[in-house]
């Protein structure tokens, strides 16, 4: 693999995995087992897999900002800013249903 095939492909990771956190926080919320972790006091398996999904970016958005081609800031900038968004898309479930 050349530098920007790993860049491209660490640009967005970040951004499907940010989308696959949120998709299980409300499956979560529509199968009612959010409410039946919170309810039991103990974290479920649903909550370890949404951190093991939020943590896992940390590495690409490293590998994304390490092979970047600076000389197109606007573009790093660009897809940082949706990974940031997308990240709080992620938490939003979790921050308004108090999860």
């Amino acid at each position: 693999m050349n530098r920007q095939t790993v860049n491209q492909a660490s640009g967005v990771l970040p951004i499907v995995l940010s989308v696959a956190a949120c998709a299980l926080v409300l499956v979560a919320l529509l199968t009612g087992e959010a409410a039946s972790e919170k309810a039991s006091g103990d974290e479920g398996t649903l909550a370890h897999v949404f951190q093991v999904l939020v943590l896992a970016e940390l590495p690409f958005i490293l590998i994304f900002i390490a092979t970047a081609d600076w000389r197109r800031i606007s573009r790093i900038a660009g897809l940082l800013a949706l990974q940031g968004v997308a990240l709080m898309l992620a938490f939003a479930p979790v921050a308004f249903f108090r999860l």
